[in-house]
């Protein structure tokens, strides 16, 4: 099994299609896609993102870190959310991935999450991380 993330990306077109969207009709087209994946036992995580807006973005062009309110501007797609899946494969990751409740104009990332076994044992860093991931139940 492998994880992959499959990252929610929208434009600002989609965003408002979503925005026209009721909230109980949005969250109802969500949980069941969310069921489906836990009935399946492949969802690790899953997580939306709150408006663009609200965020800073921390830019580490100079010397010294820049933070700046909301979104970047140059950007044409906006990371709205992630789903952390374990599946078989990249393959199966992908057919979750078209089977996402997304609005027209949105676009779904998928790209595979390296496991901590896949870094060399003997860093001690790597070392520090199992030690901690073991400790939280997360090995």
């Amino acid at each position: 099994m492998a994880k992959y993330m499959l990252i929610m990306r929208g434009t600002d077109e989609s965003v408002a299609k979503m925005m026209e969207t009721p909230f109980e009709e949005m969250l109802e087209t969500v949980g069941r896609f969310n069921e489906e994946l836990i009935r399946a036992g492949v969802l690790v995580a899953a997580e939306g993102l709150d408006d663009p807006s609200q965020g800073v973005v921390v830019s580490f062009d100079g010397e010294a870190p820049v933070v700046t309110d909301g979104p970047y501007g140059e950007t044409k797609e906006l990371f709205g959310g992630f789903y952390l899946i374990d599946v078989a494969s990249k393959e199966e990751a992908v057919e979750w991935a078209k089977r996402l409740p997304a609005f027209p104009g949105s676009k779904c990332e998928v790209r595979r999450v390296p496991g901590i076994e896949e870094f060399p044992q003997d860093n001690e860093w790597i070392v520090k991380e199992r030690a901690w991931r073991e400790r939280t139940g997360q090995l």
